[in-house]
């Protein structure tokens, strides 16, 4: 579904992602982990036509997508959900749900509150009003409003309790057997490949570790890194 080869970017002169290669394939769910500052949120950026791709490639269904803007991007299927979650916080749950959908003019919210329960005993609800937890489902929520193929997660648990990110994790892989692929950041390294099903490592810019996400839960340089394990 998608697919990136050799991705070099940065801000300006400053290079941060150097010769990124990755896949996302059709009902998947992949983790790019790592620490802060590897430039986990500069790939999504550079996926999504945030920030221009300086050499490489980036393809979705087939068709190379660099340098395309951000709505032709959204309009080829492409939802992203941003770090901080980014809602309009003087509008109800409804209406930001429905702004997502921009691109389909969906107005039944019905197929994302069965996700995220919650959400619909808030829908008359002031978005800025709620949890952390429950703007962040509303985040994803908006991103699904479209049915896109893909949705970019970014720092999808970051300030959320324990309890909260398990209830988001746990509506992970009914997303992606419905059809929309899921591509995510985030610091939780644990959960992460626990819910992905392929993973790459990044640090300094660099793709250093890929594969299954199991098998990187269970290699030991993660597990020493990343689980305060050994």
């Amino acid at each position: 579904m998608l697919e990136v080869k050799k991705l070099c970017t940065g801000y300006g002169r400053i290079q941060v992602l150097w010769d990124i290669d990755f896949a996302v394939g059709e009902n998947e769910i992949v983790a790019l982990v790592g620490p802060n500052g590897s430039g986990k949120t500069t790939l999504l950026r550079a996926i999504t036509g945030m920030i221009p791709v300086k050499s490489g490639s980036v393809d979705f269904l087939g068709e190379s997508i660099k340098g395309q803007s951000i709505e032709e991007i959204v309009s080829r299927g492409i939802a992203h959900v941003p770090e901080g979650r980014r809602l309009f916080p003087g509008l109800t749950v409804r209406e930001n749900l429905i702004l997502g959908a921009w691109r389909t003019k969906e107005t039944s919210v019905d197929h994302v509150v069965d996700l995220f329960p919650r959400l619909g005993e808030r829908l008359n609800q002031i978005a800025g009003s709620m949890s952390g937890g429950e703007q962040q489902m509303c985040a994803i929520a908006r991103g699904l409003m479209s049915k896109p193929n893909l949705i970019v997660i970014d720092e999808l648990s970051l300030g959320l309790a324990p309890v909260v990110v398990d209830e988001i994790i746990q509506a992970l892989p009914s997303i992606a057997e419905s059809g929309t692929s899921i591509l995510m950041v985030d610091q939780d390294v644990d959960a992460a490949l626990t819910i992905a099903t392929n993973a790459y490592v990044l640090e300094a810019g660099h793709c250093v570790l890929s594969g299954k996400a199991s098998d990187l839960l269970a290699d030991p340089r993660v597990q020493e890194s990343y689980l305060g394990v050994g």
